[in-house]
């Protein structure tokens, strides 16, 4: 869209602040460079936090985030290429709306976009005034999409993704049944595994109350046991991930701790029941001969 758009919209009633950016993919698949007026980039984002470096102030200079320096092992003072070179005068924490950023007026000059940009941000003064300056720039610009924060984000969300909720939710279904079977079976052969010690059990004199408490201590000490364990290996699998794939962003639902460990719980209590109860009713001289 033409950057003039951007005073039009500074005049809007309401309307703090509005900085326009433009997006420009590179020649590198799935890699773009954000072209942005960095001073207004700052005022509107509350500014980037150097990790290395500073700020460009080239026309060939690039910022780069954690995430996209690990990645292609950038430094400031790296040289980039993507068929124009640039180099890196700073590396940033990443969460600011992309990977790479460039000063607006050379990356236009660069990429042929002169007087272009794709994206205008918009502050306004308070909350409750969003919609009003939305629904005033839609009757301005009836020819563009124009969306608040919470909007725009949710449309690229993964519920959004049209099948992905479908499939997610398909894929976590199949890990839940098998993750619960898995379980269920290992119990079960061990409890099975443990019929000639049983049988000793209750040569002894160990009533079937003993033997099956015996049993289901052990399966619930078992279970917790791996829940931590399959915690910590979600840890070390995305240290992993992180170390293999930096630009593949790897988030852990704690919100599925609790019902993964009561999954767990369930599985191994009634795989150690069934054949916990089968087991100690069995007569001492039968459990003793079992192989």
């Amino acid at each position: 869209m033409p950057e003039g758009i951007v005073g039009l919209v500074r005049r809007t009633p309401y309307v703090t602040m509005a900085t326009g950016s433009l997006v420009q993919p590179t020649s590198r698949v799935l890699t773009s460079i954000a072209g942005i007026h960095l001073a207004e980039f700052d005022a509107m984002s509350g500014g980037f936090k150097y990790l290395e470096g500073g700020p460009f102030m080239g026309p060939d200079d690039l910022i780069v985030d954690d995430v996209e320096a690990r990645s292609s092992h950038l430094h400031a003072g790296s040289i980039v290429d993507f068929g124009i070179k640039w180099r890196v005068t700073g590396v940033v924490e990443s969460g600011k709306f992309s990977r790479m950023f460039a000063d607006l007026k050379p990356l236009q000059e660069k990429y042929s976009s002169t007087g272009k940009v794709s994206v205008i941000w918009v502050k306004v003064d308070h909350q409750a005034t969003v919609q009003s300056v939305i629904e005033a720039l839609k009757q301005e610009l009836p020819e563009y999409q124009i969306w608040s924060v919470e909007q725009y984000t949710s449309l690229i969300s993964a519920n959004n993704i049209p099948l992905l909720k479908n499939f997610t939710a398909v894929v976590i279904g199949i890990g839940v049944v098998i993750g619960f079977l898995v379980v269920f079976l290992s119990m079960y052969t061990a409890v099975l595994e443990r019929t000639r010690e049983i049988g000793i059990l209750k040569a002894l004199g160990a009533s079937p109350g003993y033997v099956l408490g015996i049993l289901l201590r052990e399966t619930v000490l078992l279970a917790v046991v791996g829940i931590l364990s399959g915690i910590l290996m979600t840890y070390g699998s995305r240290a992993l991930l992180n170390a293999l794939y930096p630009t593949f962003v790897t988030e852990i639902a704690y919100d599925w701790w609790p019902i993964a460990a009561v999954i767990a719980l369930i599985a191994a209590l009634i795989g150690a029941i069934y054949p916990g109860l089968k087991a100690a009713r069995q007569d001492a001289i039968e459990a003793l001969s079992y192989d």
